[in-house]
């Protein structure tokens, strides 16, 4: 029997997705599953994002533009310059989904065996993108007790080899909730001037920034135009994750190119992904306003009833849908796995993604999980009712 590729052997199964098995057959046994595990919005899809599908009417779905839909890149042009970001759709490549972007981003910007600095924890994924591609993580930690902000400089510069070819953030951060300041885009821009640096950013969460706080793209950042590669994607903004729509924007002309021959070898995004999410872009400013207020008192009530049980830990998430949280337990995969395979309260059951899989460091993370705050109250109000009461019988508590 051939063996597989090394690659293959070292990519690392989804913290997100890889207790499915365990969820799908406490399921068949009859008990409710809250997934906190994943962010899958409930909130609906614009009803007239969805009527645009019912109304398509070509006689055959053709192939479209490698670069995709020209009226969609203008659209979508538009929505970042309504946000004061100067962006033209020669700058702008549609993606399916923002995982293809990254995936594009890595194979452009790297070489095999370049190292990209990632602050962690991060979204898991990342660590896939960057093994299938050849590039090397080095990660710098954030921790619980500063909300996980931004590390310092100094801790940047101390993993800084000439191998280092990029820095890569998420702002709004999954799986943290953080939100980067200015002034810590500033310290990054400053970072990628010194070291010549590529800064690449998912900003999938744009959208949901909370208590007064603001985002800043790093398309602000006008020094280092040349350097910045943006992720972008509507999975969440418009609760459309299925639609696999995503952007990558760059003013650095070459790295557009180079990528523009990944494009044209994948031939174009999906076609009827890119009419949901054109249409998407033309929701009301009601339906934005609506979808955020409900993620925010989604926020204010799940956080704060996390963190009042008992040894339970939380930041205040600062934007997008997501906390990583510290529990008074000896390991957050074996207890998350616990949680399907052993424990239901009332015919219910929670879960969780380890926190274990959203960082690189070994041994970092075995106290924490990651959860989503996208489910409808009612559903958050029991799922808090079902983790307070399985910590009270976890034989590994602390």
């Amino acid at each position: 029997m051939p063996a597989i590729s090394y690659r293959g052997g070292e990519l690392p199964e989804s913290a997100i997705r890889k207790l499915v098995p365990y969820a799908e057959k406490a399921k068949s046994l009859g008990r409710k599953v809250y997934h906190l595990n994943i962010g899958q919005p409930d909130i609906k899809t614009p009803q007239h994002a969805i009527e645009r599908i019912r109304n398509f009417n070509f006689d055959l779905i053709p192939y479209g533009h490698s670069f995709g839909n020209d009226t969609y890149r203008k659209k979508l042009a538009q929505y970042y310059r309504d946000r004061n970001l100067e962006v033209d759709e020669s700058e702008i490549l549609i993606t399916t989904g923002g995982s293809e972007a990254i995936s594009f981003a890595f194979m452009v910007c790297f070489n095999p065996g370049d190292e990209v600095i990632i602050p962690e924890p991060f979204y898991a994924n990342y660590h896939s993108f960057a093994v299938a591609n050849n590039v090397v993580i080095k990660p710098i930690t954030s921790t619980i007790e500063t909300g996980f902000q931004l590390p310092s400089i100094a801790e940047f510069e101390k993993v800084i080899t000439p191998k280092t070819k990029g820095i890569f953030i998420c702002n709004p951060n999954n799986p943290t909730g953080y939100v980067y300041s200015r002034e810590e885009l500033m310290q990054l821009q400053e970072l990628v001037l010194k070291y010549d640096l590529f800064l690449l950013a998912d900003e999938v969460y744009s959208e949901f920034v909370y208590d007064g706080k603001s985002h800043h793209s790093v398309l602000e950042l006008g020094r280092i135009n040349e350097n910045v590669v943006m992720v972008d994607s509507v999975s969440k903004r418009f609760s459309a994750c299925g639609i696999r729509i995503g952007s990558l924007v760059s003013k650095n002309k070459l790295v557009l190119k180079t990528i523009s021959k990944l494009a044209m070898a994948r031939l174009c995004p999906p076609m009827l992904g890119q009419v949901v999410a054109e249409a998407a872009v033309d929701s009301p400013p009601e339906y934005m306003e609506g979808v955020y207020q409900e993620y925010l008192q989604r926020r204010d009530y799940f956080i704060n009833a996390l963190n009042g049980i008992e040894g339970v830990y939380s930041p205040m998430p600062m934007g997008a849908f997501y906390s990583m949280v510290r529990l008074p337990i000896d390991d957050s995969d074996r207890f998350c796995q616990w949680m399907l395979e052993e424990f239901e309260y009332e015919g219910a059951t929670v879960m969780m993604a380890p926190a274990s899989g959203f960082y690189f460091s070994e041994g970092a993370g075995k106290n924490e999980v990651r959860v989503a705050y996208v489910l409808n109250r009612d559903d958050l109000k029991a799922s808090i009712i079902c983790l307070k009461e399985a910590l009270k019988v976890y034989p590994g508590r602390r």
